[in-house]
């Protein structure tokens, strides 16, 4: 088979093909022919050397895959050769789902809903893992709550926005004003445009706030909180907050530690099948073209989520 690797730390250069041999599963896992591998920011640190906990070169990089099983290891008896499946095996561990087969451990895997296309369903799993293990899991979002979800035209904030709608949530969002119809056909109910106004100012007070920026973002949203409201974030190296500052508002705050999830998996492809979360993917490219797809996400501003296809 072909993958897309790297032998040291550096730019979207750093990528390039090589012929390797097809990975064996092992007990509990299966073999999966990729489809459709999802391209995440985290793959870009990775890749340049910022997160050195994780996989070090030489490395296959990417998480998000959906694809085919094509062989079943020992003891796996959750699915069988044919079924399509997707999900974000092994991380932070390697995975290599930048490559035309991954083997998985079954239990972090989830059938593929027939709603969502290949391409689509390989651009879910860390984005979507992420937005619902902090609303749903953490948070806990119920009906009538108002909830704010920052960059909510991105990857994970598009499938935040549809996720607290569909529990029943009133959504504020804040996005560029050229994505605010976009937003707002998510089911947004207000829409902010961080470039123009102060989001604190703009709207009324919410019980969670969902910070996929950081910084000065999540002080300038205590604001908002109501008292025992939630700011959860998905930013480690730099949130602008901890959780005694947020104690001493009078409010909560929590980091979203995404992980390898079947059952997760399982609810996001529920919510898919119901007509409930769909998935904009702004750039689909071949897997040859990895290096391109580091570059053109490097410039940012992208709606959804961007997908190789080997």
């Amino acid at each position: 088979m072909y993958a897309i690797t790297q032998d040291a730390f550096g730019g979207p250069e750093a990528l390039y093909r090589t012929e390797t041999g097809r990975p064996v599963p092992g007990p509990g896992e299966v073999l999966v022919q990729v489809r459709a591998a999802g391209v995440n920011p985290v793959d870009a640190a990775v890749r340049a050397g910022f997160f050195p906990a994780f996989p070090e070169p030489p490395a296959v990089l990417g998480w998000d895959v959906a694809g085919v099983v094509v062989e079943l290891g020992p003891d796996v008896t959750r699915f069988a050769v044919g079924d399509e499946v997707f999900g974000m095996p092994r991380f932070p561990g390697a995975a290599g789902a930048y490559a035309e087969y991954l083997t998985a451990p079954a239990g972090e895997l989830a059938r593929k809903p027939a709603a969502l296309t290949m391409a689509e369903a390989g651009g879910l799993p860390l984005a979507g893992l992420t937005a619902w293990q902090g609303l749903v899991e953490i948070a806990r979002v119920e009906a009538g709550q108002r909830v704010l979800v920052h960059a909510a035209a991105g990857g994970v904030g598009h499938l935040a926005v549809q996720i607290a709608k569909a529990r029943g949530a009133h959504v504020v969002a804040t996005a560029r004003a050229a994505a605010h119809a976009f937003v707002v056909s998510l089911g947004a109910d207000e829409v902010v445009d961080y470039t123009a106004a102060d989001f604190a100012a703009a709207t009324g007070p919410v019980d969670v706030v969902l910070d996929l920026v950081g910084g000065e973002y999540a002080p300038r949203s205590l604001a908002l909180l109501r008292p025992g409201g939630l700011l959860v974030t998905t930013v480690g190296h730099n949130p602008g907050l901890t959780a005694d500052e947020a104690e001493r508002h009078g409010v909560r705050f929590a980091t979203v530690f995404v992980k390898p999830s079947g059952a997760a998996l399982a609810g996001l492809a529920e919510l898919a099948e119901a007509g409930g979360l769909r998935v904009h993917v702004e750039r689909e490219l071949p897997l040859a073209d990895a290096a391109e797809a580091h570059r053109l996400a490097a410039k940012g501003g992208a709606r959804g989520k961007t997908v190789l296809v080997p």
